[in-house]
Order: C-alpha cells, then sequence, then structure tokens
C-alpha cells in the first residue's frame, strides 16, 4: 500500500489494498462464508464433529503451505504458537457469540462492525519469516 495511505479516501484505499492483495472487511467475510458455506453443506449428509476435525484438517494444511511458501517461516515452533493464539482468541470469540444459537450462521452475522484485524493478532508471523 503507498506510503500516503493516511491522506487518502476510503475508496482510494480499497483500491491500493485491492492492488496489494488485501481484503478489506466485506470481502474477508465473504471468503470465511464459502469456508462456512462448504461446512454446512457436508453436515447434511456427515456428523458436524467429522466436518469440524475434517475443516480443521484443511486449515492446518494450508497453513502450514502459506508458512512454509509465503512467509517462508524458518522457526516453525513460533509460527505454531502464533496460529493457535489466534484460533483460541477466534474461538473465544465465536463461543461468547449468541446468535450462534441452533443455528447456521454465516460470518457476517458475526459484529457487523468488525474488522479482519480484530480476529488477526499480526498479518505475518513474526516466526524468523523472510517475507
Amino acid at each position: 500500500m503507498p506510503d500516503d495511505i493516511d491522506n487518502m479516501n476510503r475508496k482510494a484505499r480499497r483500491a491500493a489494498a485491492k492492488t496489494d492483495g488485501a481484503v478489506d472487511t466485506m470481502a474477508f467475510l465473504k471468503i470465511a462464508d464459502k469456508f462456512i458455506d462448504v461446512a454446512n453443506r457436508e453436515n447434511q449428509k456427515t456428523k458436524a464433529s467429522e466436518v469440524h476435525m475434517a475443516f480443521l484438517f484443511a486449515a492446518a494444511r494450508y497453513n502450514a503451505h502459506v508458512a512454509k511458501n509465503v512467509f517462508n517461516v524458518d522457526n516453525h515452533e513460533q509460527y505454531v504458537k502464533e496460529m493457535a493464539e489466534q484460533y483460541i482468541e477466534m474461538l473465544r470469540q465465536h463461543l461468547g457469540d449468541d446468535t450462534l444459537e441452533k443455528k447456521s450462521v454465516q460470518a457476517e452475522d458475526f459484529l457487523a462492525d468488525a474488522k479482519p484485524e480484530d480476529f488477526l493478532t499480526d498479518a505475518k508471523p513474526d516466526g524468523n519469516s523472510k517475507n
């Protein structure tokens, strides 16, 4: 993103973020909703306990790929610690969300004013990443 980001209007900031590959809050939540939709569809024919374990496995696999091939993380244990801390915080937030009571819920339903950074402690890991 450009260095003068503070002097840009909202539309210009969004455009700059898109060129950097970043997503705004709504785009972030829409991506999350796509994963939730897959889980809800799978849950129609598979137990929720099995679906949630498959999602944890897939998330771990994808996050390992990103750590190794995008962030070039050298310190795997530090990265694991940071990812676990982020997951714990997200899980606590969602467990405290009363909208999850006995219904299928989309990410957009969770805190309409939330921003992706509200869920993430750091966009890139500190685990001695090269990027």
